[in-house]
C-alpha cells in the first residue's frame, strides 16, 4: 500500500530524533463506503495499528503522532480522510 510505505518512512525518519528499535510492525485497514452523513458520495477512512518492540506505550504514541504530522500523504489528506492511530 503506497500510503503505508510513506507513513512507515515518516515513522523511521524520526529515528534520528528519538531512539527507535529496529523492529516495528505497521498494519493498516482501509474503509470505503457510503457517507454516513447522508450526503452523496463515499467516505474513506484509515486505521493504522503500530507496534514497536521494546518501546513503552507513551513513547510510541509520541513517535506515532510526530510521524503522522510529517507524513506527506497524511498532510495531503488531512481533513478529507478519517485517520485513526492505534498503538499496540
Amino acid at each position: 500500500m503506497h500510503r503505508l510505505r510513506h507513513w512507515s518512512h515518516a515513522l523511521h525518519s524520526w529515528h534520528q530524533k528519538l531512539t527507535l528499535p529496529e523492529e516495528t510492525a505497521n498494519r493498516s485497514k482501509l474503509g470505503f463506503g457510503p457517507r454516513v452523513d447522508g450526503a452523496k458520495g463515499f467516505n474513506v477512512d484509515v486505521v493504522h495499528e503500530i507496534h514497536i518492540l521494546d518501546m513503552d506505550k507513551a513513547a510510541t504514541e509520541k513517535l506515532v503522532h510526530k510521524a503522522h504530522e510529517v507524513c506527506p500523504p497524511s498532510n495531503a489528506t488531512r481533513g478529507n480522510i478519517d485517520i485513526t492511530l492505534t498503538v499496540a
